[in-house]
């Protein structure tokens, strides 16, 4: 097994994964300087101007496994490249929110159409014993991206009032980089096999994989279940329903952990808090630092101790960070006590929920569906990671911060029951195997 160069793909496949993660926070550190450019009133600016790019992930999301089995994993990832470099630039350089807006929605394409290719792409190049942490560099980098993200909204937040236009455009750099890049990885030989049907070109990327490997018994090997394959038969069909209900779920409490509004509106909340303005943006780069740090635990932990345990911990630490933020907000609290259950919340995400997701939605569909299951993974997480985040302005004003947290602990609480009642292993288990664990269960 030739485990350098299957890493090496693997980490330039979840360079995506650093652009999801920059694209997606870059925006916290602009939100209250195009709110005072562009002022519209709340909804306006939480649906239109700040939520635009969710509403193209979540698009990204629904049709990202049609090129993703049609195109290729790779071709769908080149352009995924092509789609955050034309964000970047065309956000930066924006002079209404409308313009704005739709080069927002732009990268949000790529977000959503990243989250089923590269995860589909590197679950299927993976050695089972290793394709928990290789799946999971696509969340690390995410974490990093979004690191990166408030460390460059820091440094850029004193040069002048088109302060915002550096913090969106300066992403244009690494979209360039990994566009270059992903042309040098192969395509999966799985989709190769049972979407293209060329054994020829499958057997050259097996054989890349694994020299050693016996390329015929391995091609026979993947393709065995594909006899028991209806024709026509979606993700909807029964004996996936069981898939189905764990990606939903899956999906839906990743969200309703409020991770997504957290991360859009960090500095906004640390300004409630009672935090000055420049303490609050480098509290956010603190959140990223602590949540790459816990991610790499995640990452490390996650073929030894599985997807179960790992979310276990996560749920147990969201319940009591969140609990402790709501009653922090309910008392009147000022000062550091909300950055510091914050942080424990960051930290409970990213040993949870962050190392697990992407890796269990890609694992628990079959080879020829496992486009179309991540796009319904993704469909999910995004569609609510557009919806809370731009409710949040309007709630933080109506209700107020404490009942909003309150009830992300409550919802953290039915994640635990679900993991306990009704998720399954996924570690160490070929992609084969599990498909037909999954049917049996059904």
């Amino acid at each position: 097994m030739n485990h350098r160069r299957i890493f090496l793909w693997s980490i330039t496949v979840a360079l995506a994964g650093f652009l999801f993660g920059f694209d997606t926070v870059v925006i916290s550190g602009a939100d209250l300087s195009l709110q005072e450019l562009w002022p519209r009133g709340e909804v306006f600016h939480g649906f239109v101007v700040m939520a635009s790019a969710l509403w193209g992930t979540v698009i990204g999301a629904l049709f990202g496994g049609f090129p993703t089995d049609r195109l290729g994993r790779k071709k769908t990832l080149f352009w995924i490249g092509v789609l955050y470099l034309v964000s970047a630039l065309g956000s930066a350089l924006a002079t209404d929110p409308v313009v704005f807006a739709f080069f927002r929605f732009l990268g949000g394409l790529g977000v959503g159409a990243s989250t089923v290719a590269a995860p589909a792409y590197i679950s299927e190049i993976a050695p089972a014993k290793d394709r928990g942490k290789l799946v999971a560099l696509y969340q690390f980098n995410i974490v990093f991206g979004i690191l990166v993200a408030f460390l460059s909204n820091f440094l850029l937040s004193g040069i002048g009032e088109n302060a915002w236009r550096w913090m969106v455009g300066v992403e244009a750099v690494p979209a360039f980089v990994y566009t270059l890049l992903v042309l040098g990885v192969p395509e999966s030989p799985r989709w190769l096999l049972v979407k293209k049907h060329d054994r020829e070109a499958a057997a050259k990327t097996l054989r890349l994989i694994d020299p050693g490997i016996v390329v015929e018994a391995e091609m026979d090997r993947i393709l065995s279940d594909q006899r028991e394959v209806v024709k026509g038969e979606t993700i909807f069909h029964s004996k996936y329903r069981f898939a189905l209900i764990l990606a939903f779920l899956v999906a839906f409490f990743n969200q309703f952990s409020g991770i997504n509004a957290f991360l859009y509106y960090a500095p906004r909340i640390f300004e409630i808090a009672g935090l000055e303005k420049s303490t609050a943006l480098l509290s956010s780069v603190g959140i990223g630092i602590t949540n790459l740090v816990f991610t790499l635990i995640g990452l490390s932990l996650i073929d030894r101790f599985g997807r179960r345990q790992l979310l276990y911990i996560g749920s147990v630490g969201y319940i009591i960070s969140l609990s402790a933020v709501a009653a922090t907000f309910m008392l009147g609290i000022k000062g550091m006590a909300v950055p510091v259950f914050l942080f424990l919340f960051i930290a409970s995400h990213a040993i949870g929920q962050g190392a697990v997701i992407w890796v269990f939605i890609s694992e628990i569909f079959p080879n020829h569906l496992r486009a179309s299951g991540q796009a319904f993974g993704s469909s999910v997480h995004w569609i609510l990671a557009a919806a809370i985040p731009s409710l949040v302005p309007v709630l933080f004003t109506k209700i107020g911060a404490a009942p909003v947290f309150g009830m992300f602990a409550f919802m953290m609480v039915l994640q635990l029951i679900f993991v306990w009642r009704m998720m399954p292993e996924t570690k160490g288990v070929s992609l084969e195997a599990l498909e037909r664990e999954l049917v049996r269960r059904v």
